[in-house]
């Protein structure tokens, strides 16, 4: 058995939650930076409301916003703005963006240079791994940063990269999980968002960290992921029991991928990330099929049963159990995925228009991480080239 620790949030999680907010940021003082989106939040008319609670309390409240995912630029920005602030903690309402963004700002108001320095990957300095007190408030079903010790910070284009500010101290000091608020998310957010926990909780679960503690949690998730979001992309998009089940399983993904690693799909999705300005969760639910069938493809050339029965489990929770040959409802477990990504409408990347020369970097240098097989450079940009079609 791997050996693991746990470090995770305070979680307070169920409709409604988001009414205790003001109470918990009351409990680390009088000051509060809450940072969102720019619009989606201000847009469905909480903002307002969530604000008005808050200074009802007393506490002096300071507001940023990010658009897209956060570059270095902007976390040194918003740290400069609020250093002498005298702030209590930071509160992040929004997508996996806007809680990187707090979460990185939380921790670099207690160091002294720029978050650059302490990137992995990038900078030369370890983080001290002080930071300020920091709620997550989630309204997506699907990044899970609200479960994590990291932050992602990207700069795309000329000197790319998408690259985790790290330490076990950054994980938030409470996760309010409140399904009520995704359900303003359009089809396309809660798509991408859906498939990007369904990634990374498949990457923990047939991941070589993988513990039983992971397994456990992730075959259940994973199958409220499958059931819940095809309906709420088409039919039942107000449907709080299904939307509660996604807020479910992408708080789980987010223990998954903390304790148990990612494999193939982030590794090169954290490259592509480098290149485009694609939205995350699009990039991953492109991968999620074509990894899946390369991956059962060569274990069944290695005869690896150990990995092979990781994916029979899930592939029994999407296409039942009544099909008895393992090939076959391997087979069709791999189209029922890339019927997935159709049934929700997902764009391709073809749009990005890669240049021959980005693809093969892409393939080159994004590695396997946890994958349970090694691909070849060759075989990493034949995914690729996959979900370009």
């Amino acid at each position: 058995m791997q050996s693991f620790n746990l470090k995770l949030p305070k979680l307070e999680f169920g409709a409604g939650k988001i009414k205790i907010l003001p109470n918990i940021i009351k409990k680390y003082g009088n000051s509060v930076l809450l940072v969102t989106g720019e619009r989606s939040l201000q847009d469905s008319g909480l903002l307002s409301s969530i604000t008005s609670e808050i200074e009802k309390q007393g506490i002096s409240l300071y507001h940023a916003t990010v658009s897209g995912e956060p570059t270095p630029e902007l976390i040194d920005s918003v740290v400069s703005d609020y250093k002498n602030k005298n702030l209590s903690c930071v509160c992040s309402i929004g997508g996996g963006s806007a809680i990187d963004t707090g979460k990185a700002v939380a921790a670099m108001l207690k160091e002294e240079v720029s978050v650059i320095n302490f990137l992995e990957g990038v900078g030369d300095k370890n983080p001290s791994g002080k930071t300020l007190p920091f709620i997550a408030v989630p309204t997506t079903a699907g990044t899970c940063s609200e479960a994590t010790k990291n932050a992602v910070i990207s700069r795309v284009k000329k000197n790319g990269f998408k690259k985790s500010l790290r330490h076990d101290n950054y994980v938030p000091e409470v996760a309010i999980i409140d399904p009520v608020l995704t359900l303003s998310c359009s089809r396309s957010v809660s798509a991408a968002s859906g498939l990007d926990a369904l990634s990374q909780i498949m990457e923990g679960y047939v991941s070589t960290k993988a513990t039983p503690f992971t397994d456990a949690l992730a075959i259940d998730a994973v199958g409220k992921i499958l059931k819940a979001l095809p309906l709420v992309c088409t039919t039942r998009p107000e449907d709080i029991n299904l939307r509660e089940d996604l807020s479910y399983a992408a708080f789980i993904s987010g223990i998954a991928l903390a304790h148990a690693g990612l494999a193939t799909p982030h590794g090169l999705a954290s490259e592509i990330g480098a290149i485009v300005n694609a939205p995350h969760g699009l990039i991953c639910g492109n991968l999620i099929a074509p990894w899946v069938e390369k991956t059962i493809n060569k274990l069944l050339v290695a005869n690896n049963q150990e990995g092979l029965n990781k994916f029979l489990n899930i592939a029994r929770i999407i296409c039942g159990e009544t099909e008895k040959n393992k090939e076959t409802l391997l087979n069709k477990f791999i189209k029922e995925l890339y019927l997935l990504a159709k049934t929700l409408e997902l764009p391709s990347l073809k749009k990005y228009e890669f240049t021959e020369n980005e693809l093969k970097h892409i393939a080159e240098v994004s590695g396997d991480k946890n994958n349970p097989v090694a691909f070849t450079t060759e075989e990493r940009l034949q995914i690729l080239k996959i979900t370009l079609k």
